[in-house]
């Protein structure tokens, strides 16, 4: 392969992890907290996903001599792996990476190898050690205090920018308090403002 086709190669994939935000940000539904314009995704393709993906995973652990087992759970229209190593297990905080950043890596080049092999693209949550546990706690305490800060003085609280999935978490949050929040910005810049309802 010529480095003409490498470059077309990898803009196609660059694409295709783009769509997939995308598809993200349809499931995060205008921010009502509700998965409206998602379509239902049939059971036996969310569980060939994660089949799919637990290979991928498998022969990464393996290639960089990484101990962990692969939990895979189908729920509300998503696939979850969990990426679990015992206390001797070493390396894999390093797939985590500082602020997630290497784990949300590592999720879109799996939902790649899922698109890869099936032809579809996928909405699959990974997670490692779990880091998204301890995540979604701290973006409840997040939501929390910016509604405190709403409710103190009135003007909106713009929050730092977060993935659609992290989006989707806080939106549920503010929601449930009975506060109002939406999206604002493109890429990596795309950050959720919470104002009174």
């Amino acid at each position: 392969m010529n480095g003409t086709d490498d470059s077309l190669e990898w803009a196609n994939a660059h694409e295709d992890a783009e769509a997939a935000e995308a598809s993200d940000d349809v499931a995060e539904s205008a921010e009502n907290g509700t998965d409206e314009g998602a379509d239902e995704v049939p059971l036996s393709r969310l569980e060939e996903e994660g089949d799919v993906a637990a290979d991928y995973l498998e022969e990464l652990l393996d290639i960089a001599d990484i101990d962990g087992d692969i939990d895979i759970e189908v729920r509300g229209g998503r696939t979850y792996l969990s990426v679990i190593g015992d206390e001797n297990a070493q390396g894999l905080d390093t797939l985590v990476g500082d602020g997630g950043e290497v784990l949300e890596a590592l999720q879109e080049l799996t939902r790649l190898a899922v698109l890869s092999q099936t032809g579809s693209r996928s909405r699959l949550v990974l997670d490692i050690n779990g880091y998204r546990g301890e995540r979604t706690k701290y973006l409840h305490s997040v939501a929390e205090d910016a509604v405190a800060k709403v409710k103190a003085d009135g003007t909106p609280v713009h929050l730092d920018p977060m993935s659609s999935y992290e989006r989707k978490i806080v939106h549920d949050v503010v929601a449930d308090l009975g506060f109002a929040s939406e999206s604002e910005g493109e890429g990596a810049k795309r950050h959720i403002v919470v104002s009174a309802a």
